[in-house]
């Protein structure tokens, strides 16, 4: 058993530093699957809940509740679904065809992470973790209606997050960490070469490069590494009950890599290169605050409230090395918060029973939204279950539902074309929804004490 147990940690990390991309779950691209023993009660709780190594995420303080040393490997499948549909769209300028819903967005997407805890003495702990936190994959068939605005868009994080805490006292204990990540980026979308041509040289440009219906595809991709630092405290109550409280510091990105276009006419070859770029982003902070309490020996309860910063996210703009503005996406998201209750319930002493339900707010603005990130207020429902093979060996499972409000799409309309025409250059009024956006989760986890 611990040879297996092993293999699928060195699995996990093999996984993750493969990059494997997520399918946000949690607002916009932030991915809360840290790990399979929380799914079950929808990641409420888990600045308090200290229940394994994956607590070096959550609130590294939480080690000093594990004694000994403490591994734990777990693979998230993630299976998000966005189906657009269109309601009064209107054609690209100068573009005969305005092209389908495009397909489902979304697709399996798989998250790993591992995570090591060692009590070094009886005041001190260390650790380390290593995950993703943040994620996403939207791919639209390449001729759809709105594939002026975006077809592919794609996030990859990997976090290495070393971490140390100290047992001040019986009820009081402390965390910290410092978080290297990296992220990679891809963003793709349709060019509009015979729109571009009638505003650089008007009908004569048009006309040279083969008229109207002329386009093909942008796309740019880039990576950065940053570094970034998290914290936590954990007060025990009583024996029955604790609370937890954990912030993880903003990420400031400088993205640089390079822009390509397919099928560009040779006449437009100076005025849209090929060549480097670079984005400026700032991925946001997050705070929570938890409460574990155990009613009795069959029952916990868990409940926590949680924020994130994405008001750090306003626009996204591109910007060639010669300091020219290749894109601009107005965003404009603002701070969320996220609320959930859950229950353990220990059947015996190998099962445990898990459940829990959370709402998470969207940071995305309905004038705003846009293909790439088609997120909206979603309710999770989740179940799970650990089952202990023996006091060093235990496996964990999960599912949770994610449930989603109407999300409604009006970009490039007259309005937004007036203020912002550089956003909207050579694009439709893109209108329509996602009537039934959806996420499905599963996890599995392999804890082991040595």
């Amino acid at each position: 058993m611990q040879r297996a147990a092993q293999r699928v940690m060195v699995w996990s990390v093999g996984a993750a530093l493969a990059g494997i991309s997520g399918g946000a779950a949690a607002s916009a691209f932030q991915l809360m699957e840290q790990n399979a023993s929380g799914l079950g009660n929808a990641y409420t709780g888990q600045s308090a809940s200290a229940q394994d190594a994956s607590t070096i995420f959550f609130n590294p303080a939480g080690m000093t509740k594990l004694p000994g040393k403490n591994a734990v490997g777990a693979i998230n499948a993630i299976k998000p679904s966005a189906e657009f549909t269109n309601t009064g769209s209107t054609l690209a300028p100068l573009q005969p065809s305005l092209g389908g819903n495009g397909g489902d967005a979304g697709d399996w997407a798989l998250v790993p992470n591992t995570y090591f805890s060692w009590q070094l003495t009886p005041q001190l702990f260390v650790g380390f973790g290593l995950n993703a936190p943040y994620g996403l994959k939207t791919e639209y068939d390449p001729s759809w209606v709105g594939r002026f605005h975006a077809i592919e868009s794609e996030v990859k994080t990997i976090n290495v997050n070393p971490s140390v805490a100290y047992r001040i006292s019986d009820t009081l204990s402390i965390g910290a960490g410092i978080n290297w990540q990296r992220a990679d980026a891809t963003l793709s979308n349709a060019v509009n070469y015979s729109a571009a041509a009638f505003g650089a040289g008007g009908a004569g440009l048009l006309a040279a490069i083969g008229g109207p219906g002329v386009e093909g595809v942008g796309t740019v991709k880039g990576h950065d590494d940053t570094w970034g630092y998290n914290f936590g405290v954990m007060f025990d109550l009583s024996p029955s009950t604790r609370i937890g409280a954990a912030y993880r510091s903003a990420m400031n990105y400088t993205i640089k890599g390079d822009a390509t276009f397919t099928n560009r006419p040779a006449l437009l070859a100076g005025g849209i290169p090929d060549g480097p770029v670079t984005a400026d982003v700032k991925l946001p902070a997050t705070a929570s605050i938890s409460v574990f309490h155990r009613l009795n020996p069959k029952w916990d309860v868990l409940a926590d409230l949680s924020w994130t910063g994405w008001d750090s996210i306003q626009t996204l703009n591109i910007v060639r090395t010669s300091g020219a503005l290749l894109t601009t996406t107005p965003l404009n998201w603002s701070d969320t918060w996220r609320v959930g209750v859950g229950a353990n319930y220990h059947h015996d002493g190998a099962w445990t029973f898990r459940f829990g339900v959370a709402y998470d707010e969207s940071p995305v603005p309905d004038v705003d939204r846009t293909p790439r990130i088609p997120d909206q207020d979603r309710t999770w429902l989740a179940v799970g279950a650990q089952f202990r093979m023996s006091k060093q060996l235990a496996i964990d499972v999960g599912y949770a539902h994610l449930f989603f409000t109407e999300a409604s799409v009006n970009l490039c309309n007259a309005a937004q074309a007036a203020s912002n025409p550089r956003a909207c250059a050579g694009k439709n009024n893109l209108v329509g929804s996602y009537d039934d956006n959806k996420v499905d989760i599963i996890s599995a986890q392999v804890r082991y004490a040595f």
